[in-house]
């Protein structure tokens, strides 16, 4: 396998609020602390030293060591595991949606990313423990965004009548798929057969998936944990405040010129119990829980977060910090929307004195058989144009590779030359004459320019056969015109190369935001 690198800039896959980050863009540097070079981690390291509260490591090692209960783990997770009690270990962590077989691609990306810094990590800071996090967004209630995912061309659904948050579901009836699903899927058939909730069923796969590598799965989902979040829901559902905060962040970003992709709710907590995680809104004194018959006065939804943290669910805008609070946790790497949202979120975690993240990009990878490499040499076609759009990588072709001359530039400046003196005479006669002459001129271009189109579509069809080829390659690498980790699944590869994971691990650099491409040879 080799490698070859991009410029996410040249892919034309990535907003210019992203690409501006990655670069390191003066405009956007109040909006985080630190940028993600391996050097700036020593003041991050200092930064959550003294703000994480030893308590806060024996909770959340307390609660995994619940949730890895009966779980067979490798010698290097369970020493992470035990390791998030000492001082000098922080985590380095990513997170993802429950997606059934692991969804897109770029979900093991994102992983193999986590690995590959904490690794890195290492090496750079010898006298500290790095351990990867895999979060799961267990108590998201996003169904339809988890139920499917595209394997060889196909889309396989996983149909479910179950509510709420995702991750207490019930997988069983996932082994409606199993005799549908092409190659190995032992690891999947293992973990949604022997758990009896989802989130289980995906702790299992990816411990299996990474076993070697001493990553960590969290599931927050947890009443321990949502008590050391208590304060930050009272803040946001009785004061407002996180909304408040967010708001003002987002008008400097506008003021900078840069569109926030999420906007903060004045309560931005859902409650959640049994099958239920739905939108808690204030009218008036009252608070209600949005598609059911529940609602609290003030004094009672106080009492509910005191007593029953683990009700409260945080969106988007406040889950990074929830996570934040509970992890001693150095850097979150997260695909291009996720790290512009958290880009709004930095008052927030100054206002409650929580260090504010590192913001690393994931690994962003196109993965190349040896079949589709080798077509692809044959049409001539350099690496970089598959990322753009077909006619324009068609039209590139033919007119690289035409016998004819299909431009009529040449023409066309003959032609406006010509306009302009008749326009100059027309002018010198009648003033009025101009506006005529002008018109017929760009009559004239446009007849041109439809000439010009029709001859090329006349040598496209002379190279119909060549324009087939290359249609075909980019349908692969680009299934439905997305990018590759968008779109296919981990079982496209992974059966066929049980080292594929290893490919990853070994061919991806966590501090080089380029776009990967891994050859087969």
């Amino acid at each position: 396998m080799r490698i070859q690198k991009l410029e996410l800039a040249d892919t034309q896959a990535f907003s210019s609020f992203f690409l501006d980050y990655i670069h390191g863009k003066e405009a956007l540097k109040s909006f985080y602390s630190q940028f993600p070079r391996i050097e700036n981690f020593k003041a991050q390291i200092e930064s959550k030293a003294k703000s994480f509260p030893q308590q806060n490591r024996n909770t959340i090692a307390e609660v995994l060591q619940e949730q890895y209960k009966g779980l067979t783990i490798s010698g290097l997770t369970q020493k992470n595991l035990e390791s998030l009690k000492d001082h000098n270990t922080f985590t380095i962590t990513t997170g993802h949606q429950l997606n059934i077989f692991t969804g897109p691609l770029y979900f093991v990306y994102k992983i193999v990313t986590v690995i590959n810094a904490c690794k890195q990590l290492k090496q750079h800071y010898p006298n500290y423990n790095f351990v990867p996090v895999y979060w799961m967004a267990s108590e998201d209630h996003d169904y339809e965004e988890i139920k499917y995912f595209r394997a060889f061309g196909k889309k396989y659904v996983w149909e479910t009548d179950q509510t709420g948050a995702v991750g207490r579901f019930n997988p069983k009836s996932i082994e409606k798929l199993f005799d549908q699903v092409q190659g190995d899927i032992s690891i999947f058939k293992s973990a949604y057969t022997k758990n009896k909730t989802l989130s289980g069923a995906v702790r299992q796969y990816v411990n299996d998936l990474f076993a070697n590598e001493g990553l960590v799965v969290v599931d927050a989902d947890h009443p321990k944990l949502k008590r050391i979040l208590a304060p930050v829901i009272k803040a946001d559902i009785l004061a407002h405040t996180p909304a408040k905060l967010v708001n003002q962040t987002n008008q400097h970003l506008e003021k900078t010129g840069y569109h926030p992709p999420v906007n903060a709710r004045d309560i931005n907590f859902f409650y959640l119990n049994d099958s239920l995680r739905a939108r808690i809104e204030k009218r008036g004194e009252t608070f209600y829980v949005l598609d059911s018959k529940l609602s609290f006065s003030s004094e009672e939804i106080q009492a509910r977060i005191e007593s029953n943290p683990e009700e409260f669910s945080p969106n988007v805008i406040l889950r990074p910090l929830y996570q934040e609070m509970i992890l001693p946790n150095l850097a979150y790497v997260g695909g291009p929307a996720e790290l512009v949202y958290w880009l709004e979120l930095k008052k927030v975690f100054d206002h409650v004195a929580q260090p504010f993240p590192i913001l690393m990009p994931r690994n962003f990878a196109l993965v190349v058989d040896a079949p589709t490499d080798r077509k692809m040499k044959k049409t001539g076609i350099d690496l970089k144009l598959f990322f753009a759009q077909k006619n324009f990588i068609f039209n590139h072709w033919v007119l690289q590779n035409s016998t004819q001359e299909l431009t009529i530039g040449k023409e066309m400046k003959q032609v406006s030359a010509l306009f302009e003196n008749l326009q100059a005479k027309a002018t010198a006669i009648d003033a009025t004459l101009s506006q005529f002459v002008g018109a017929h001129a760009q009559r004239t271009a446009n007849a041109l320019n439809h000439i010009e189109q029709k001859m090329l579509r006349a040598e496209k069809r002379r190279h119909s056969e060549k324009l087939q080829q290359i249609e075909a390659v980019k349908d692969t690498l680009f299934p439905n015109g997305n990018l590759q980790e968008r779109t296919d699944n981990l079982l496209n590869f992974y059966p066929a190369d049980s080292q594929f994971i290893q490919q990853l691990l070994t061919h991806f650099d966590p501090f080089d935001f380029r776009f990967h491409t891994l050859i087969y040879e």
